[in-house]
């Protein structure tokens, strides 16, 4: 699996054989856990405010791990950006403003040279059936304030869209991604 810089994508297809097999989960060590991460939530919403799905994103140590389970979208692959506003108010979500970033001049595109778009997400897949799921992490954005990434819990949230079209990550300003066909606020 080719790694994205700054993002990792996590997969996991298990065979029939391999899901009946129970394993335990790994101990916690008591020494550097103290407490449960973070967890919220959000729906996403096509723009005529049907279901599409929900995502949850748990803030890590030094980023954001975040799923996404999506239904009655297209089949093929769809850009997943992060987006600077928590709003998806308006039939064409433009509402969610632009990606979140931290500098300007924005450099969109994870295979761009001087990438400092910290919107940017891998693309997901959605099957024939109009369904999807996927988790990703990443470190361009924090949960909170800590440091001089954006935060997704700043003074107008954030909302994560996901595009008509899959991200080409370098055409600039979105990776030719397309409509905005579903967002979700983060909560």
């Amino acid at each position: 699996m080719r790694l994205l810089p700054n993002v990792m994508v996590f997969a996991m297809l298990a065979a029939p054989a391999l899901a009946q097999a129970q394993t335990p989960a790994p101990p916690v060590n008591a020494t550097t856990a103290t407490e449960a991460p973070a967890t919220h939530g959000g729906s996403f919403k096509s723009p005529d405010g049907a279901e599409r799905g929900t995502l949850t994103l748990t803030a890590a140590p030094d980023g954001v791990l975040l799923r996404i389970d999506v239904k009655g979208l297209t089949p093929g692959w769809h850009a997943l950006h992060f987006h600077e506003k928590g709003a998806c108010s308006d039939d064409k979500f433009a509402s969610a403003g632009g990606h979140v970033h931290g500098e300007t001049p924005v450099t969109h595109g994870l295979l761009s040279v001087g990438h400092n778009d910290a919107g940017d997400l891998p693309n997901i897949y959605v099957a024939a059936e109009g369904t999807g799921a996927a988790e990703v992490y990443s470190n361009l954005i924090t949960a909170q304030t800590k440091d001089k990434r954006p935060a997704i819990f700043d003074a107008d949230g954030t909302a994560v869209v996901i595009h008509g079209m899959a991200d080409d990550y370098v055409s600039q300003p979105i990776g030719n991604a397309g409509p905005r066909v579903a967002c979700a606020v983060i909560q």
